[in-house]
């Protein structure tokens, strides 16, 4: 929402919002609700403007200022509310849906286009314009909030502006989202079911982390994950390790798929990098004695060293698992603010990394964030073993709505929901 909106303007743009947490018409109800469902949907955008994301995302990053704890993605509470969620979206189908924008290439503040009345009627189905806004061709400040509304519901950069990747969600039908929503009910009851006190989600087609203590998010964390041919795989386990300015051991799948092309390509790669080669022996072997355009390269190990550089970035998060898959730091910052967050092997990068580490350390002796700080600065390699296990989620859900009143949906990335039309634009950029 711009800063130069008129106070009645909100207003008026945020009692259309109430329409999608509580159903089609504004009631009492709704209205008294109003206070509490502006802040998290204002929390909301806030975690999604579109702003400069560099090598320095740590410090000016995308988590969540949270001025109080707010409810996770998976518990049992958002089970129920997405449940009614399930029951107002299909009095939307059974209305008929939304109507389907037409192409534009770029809409912001200020343009009149053909398109503006049919984007306010889809706009005005979901909740997030007042229907009385509805009607002329001219894209104002009204549309541009309801814009900015949808964005942050769809895990999008909120800036207000129809580009190709916010159209896309927007033409998403009323019945494949519904479908969405019902999916998810079974994926958050089965979650749910036995969750601990305290325990770390990764929500993949989200791209998104959350550390949830008695019930509440108390930290969340932008997230890069698997590409869809490298997915990410769901995940129940327990995380046991931090690892401070970790060492790499190249998977045997990158170095088939990445390193021996780069190789090819770049015959420096490896030195430039720090990646060392090491036999069965571990004795060091230099490039040069590799032959690179045949099997060769896959009877050795490949180990890059700490540092700055290094893949891992200055932390590794560890967790038994049968596919080699962990959480760590990542020396490209800037993919963090990417909308399409789909980059890795399977892994998951952590954006503000420090700070989980410094809540999963909790009430061990000399592990506050300036201790994790002063280690990661030494550039000493050191592992340290949780106290308690925390237990660890990654899991996938594309539908759902908290209990604090928003509806939120994300590309389904890897096409589990098996639904036409639920991946978008994004998938192929």
């Amino acid at each position: 929402m711009s800063d130069t909106d008129e106070p009645s303007n909100r207003h008026a743009d945020r009692r259309g919002f109430l329409r999608l947490a509580g159903g089609a018409m504004l009631s009492g109800a709704f209205a008294r609700a109003a206070a509490a469902e502006d802040s998290a949907l204002d929390r909301l955008i806030g975690d999604t403007q579109r702003g400069g994301f560099g090598q320095n995302f740590d410090d000016a990053s995308r988590t969540i200022r949270m001025p109080r704890a707010t409810e996770p993605t998976v518990s049992a509470a958002t089970a129920q509310t997405t449940e009614k969620a399930v029951n107002r979206y299909a009095d939307i189908v059974a209305r008929g849906g939304w109507p389907s924008v037409p192409s534009v290439s770029v809409l912001r503040v200020g343009d009149r286009h053909a398109a503006v009345p049919v984007l306010r009627a889809r706009l005005a189905v979901s909740g997030d314009i007042d229907p009385n806004a509805a009607g002329n061709d001219i894209y104002d400040s009204y549309v541009e909030a309801a814009v900015r509304r949808f964005q942050a519901r769809h895990g999008l950069t909120v800036d207000g502006i129809i580009r190709p990747e916010t159209l896309a969600a927007i033409n998403v039908p009323a019945p494949t989202r519904l479908s969405q929503l019902k999916i998810n009910v079974t994926r958050l009851r089965v979650l749910s079911a036995n969750l601990s006190p305290r325990y770390v989600v990764c929500n993949i087609p989200a791209a998104r982390i959350e550390a949830i203590e008695n019930g509440m998010a108390v930290s969340r964390h932008t997230a890069v994950v698997g590409k869809p041919d490298r997915a990410s795989p769901e995940i129940n386990s327990k995380i046991i390790q931090i690892n401070f300015n970790p060492y790499w051991t190249v998977p045997p799948s990158i170095v088939q798929r990445d390193l021996i092309p780069k190789m090819q390509d770049q015959p420096d790669y490896l030195t430039s990098n720090h990646i060392r080669i090491f036999d069965a022996r571990h004795r060091e072997l230099q490039p040069s004695q590799i032959n690179w355009y045949s099997e060769d390269a896959t009877h050795y190990s490949f180990k890059q060293d700490p540092g700055s550089f290094n893949s891992l970035g200055s932390i590794r998060i560890n967790f038994p698992s049968p596919y080699g898959v962990y959480m760590h730091d990542t020396p490209l910052k800037n993919l963090f603010g990417d909308d399409f967050r789909f980059h890795s092997s399977g892994c998951v990068r952590v954006q503000n990394v420090r700070q989980l580490v410094a809540w999963l350390l909790q009430g061990m002796k000399g592990w506050s964030l300036e201790d994790i700080d002063r280690v990661i600065k030494s550039g000493e390699q050191k592992n340290v073993e949780l106290k308690k296990p925390v237990p660890l989620h990654w899991v996938y859900i594309t539908g759902w709505e908290t209990p604090d009143g928003v509806v939120q949906f994300r590309e389904d990335i890897y096409g589990k929901d098996g639904l036409a039309g639920a991946q978008t634009a994004t998938t192929n950029l």
